[in-house]
C-alpha cells in the first residue's frame, strides 16, 4: 500500500466514525449549509432500503401492460380500471406508487401517462422482457444470505439458464435477442470491424448481433458458433447467409478461418476455469495479429458498479455459476490463454455494454 492509499484509507475510516456519530447527524441537518446533503444522504439510504418496493411496482406496471396502455395517449383511472379488470381503488395504488417513480405521470387533468421512464421503456421494449423475467430472481432472493451463502440450491434461474440440457433454449434464446440489438448497435459504433475480412460470433444465440454486422458492414464474412439446439434457432433466423456451427466452446474446437471473434456476454456467465478454456478455444483459432471483442458489462468501473457488482452479482448466485469481472481480471485469464494484450475500447453508454479489444501478436 502506498503512502497515497494509507492516506484515503484513513481519511475514509475517520469520515465514518464522524457520519455515524449520533451528535453530527443531528448538527448536519440542523446547520442550513449541510442540510441539502444531509437530505440527499437521508434519501439515498431509503432508497436502498425501499429498493425491493420499487422494482416490484416496476414489475406490476410492466405486467399488468399499463406501458402499452398509455404508449399512444393518456388515460383517466376508469377507463385503466376497464382495461385491467382491476377494482379502480385497487388500481389507484399501483398507479400512484408508478407516477411517484417516474414509470407513469400524470396530465394537467389527472389522467395518467407514461413518465420519463415508462416513456423509455415503451421505446426499448426489450427491458421489459427482462423485467417480467425477474420473477424468477425473486424467487430465488425470498432468502439472499442462504442464496449467496451457497446453501440454497434449487434456484430458478439456475433451471432457467441450464446449459447442459437445452429445455428451455428457445426461452433463453429469445430473451438475450430481445436486448442484443441494444448491444450489437453499442458494439459497432465502438469497433470499426471494416479491417477484418470473417468474423465468427461465439455463443452468437440467434444470430441478432450478426445480423447487425452484416448491414453495417456487407463485405465480411460471417459465422456463427453456439450449442446444437441454439445453433438451429440461428439457421432458421439467418438462413445461407452465415456460416453456423453447432457445438460446446467448452469442449469442440472452434472452425478455423476468421480473424476476428466476439464474444458477447458469455464470459460473465461461467466460472474462470470455463472462462479460461474458451479463451484458450478463441485463441488457437484465431490467426496471428487475429483480434477478439469481448462485450459485457465490466467490474470495477464507478459509474455501473451497482449494476455489475450489485445486480449481476445476485444473478449470478442465482445462476449457480458465472460473476463479473474487471479488465484486469479478463487480462489475467487472456495472457494465461496465449492472447498478447488487451484494451479497454470506450462504448457511447457502459450501462449497456463494455467493450476490451483482446489482440493475438
Amino acid at each position: 500500500m502506498g503512502f497515497a492509499g494509507a492516506a484515503v484509507d484513513r481519511w475514509v475510516a475517520a469520515r465514518n466514525r464522524l457520519l455515524a456519530a449520533p451528535a453530527f447527524q443531528r448538527f448536519a441537518v440542523s446547520f442550513p449549509p449541510f442540510r441539502p446533503i444531509a437530505r440527499q444522504r437521508s434519501r439515498q439510504l431509503f432508497d436502498l432500503l425501499a429498493g425491493f418496493a420499487y422494482s416490484q411496482v416496476l414489475y406490476a406496471t410492466v405486467k399488468l401492460g399499463l406501458i402499452e396502455m398509455l404508449a399512444e395517449r393518456a388515460l383517466p383511472l376508469t377507463a385503466l380500471s376497464q382495461r385491467t379488470g382491476w377494482p379502480a381503488e385497487r388500481l389507484e395504488r399501483l398507479l400512484k406508487a408508478a407516477a411517484s417513480l417516474q414509470v407513469l405521470g400524470r396530465t394537467s387533468t389527472g389522467d395518467y401517462t407514461l413518465g420519463i421512464h415508462g416513456a423509455a421503456l415503451a421505446g426499448n421494449p426489450w427491458i421489459a422482457r427482462f423485467i417480467t423475467h425477474h420473477h424468477l430472481l425473486y424467487e430465488d432472493l425470498a432468502d439472499p444470505l442462504a442464496l449467496l451463502s451457497g446453501e440454497k440450491k434449487d434456484n430458478k434461474l439456475k433451471d432457467f439458464w441450464n446449459y447442459s440440457s437445452t429445455p428451455h433454449a428457445a426461452e433463453y434464446t429469445a430473451l438475450m435477442a430481445a436486448s442484443q440489438e441494444a448491444v450489437a448497435a453499442e458494439i459497432l459504433a465502438a469497433y470499426d470491424f471494416s479491417p477484418h475480412t470473417h468474423l465468427i460470433d461465439v455463443g452468437g444465440s440467434n444470430g441478432t448481433f450478426l445480423a447487425a454486422a452484416a448491414k453495417r458492414h456487407p463485405n465480411l464474412a460471417l459465422s456463427l458458433f453456439d450449442l446444437p439446439a441454439v445453433a438451429d434457432l440461428a439457421r432458421a433466423r439467418l438462413g445461407g447467409n452465415v456460416a453456423i456451427h453447432g457445438g460446446s466452446f467448452l469442449t469442440d474446437e472452434l472452425p478455423k478461418g476468421p480473424d476476428v471473434a466476439t464474444l458477447i456476454r458469455i464470459a460473465h456467465d461461467h466460472d474462470d476455469p470455463s472462462v479460461r478454456t474458451m479463451l484458450a478455444a478463441i485463441r488457437r483459432m484465431l490467426p496471428p495479429n487475429g483480434v477478439l471483442i469481448l462485450a459485457e458489462p465490466l467490474s470495477g468501473i464507478p459509474a455501473t458498479a451497482p449494476i455489475a457488482d450489485a445486480y449481476f452479482g445476485l444473478y449470478f448466485a442465482a445462476m449457480g455459476q458465472g460473476r463479473t469481472r474487471s479488465a484486469a481480471d479478463i487480462e489475467k485469464l487472456a495472457l494465461e490463454a496465449g492472447f498478447s494484450s488487451l484494451k479497454l475500447v470506450k462504448t457511447r453508454n457502459a450501462v449497456v455494454t463494455s467493450l476490451l479489444r483482446i489482440s493475438v501478436s
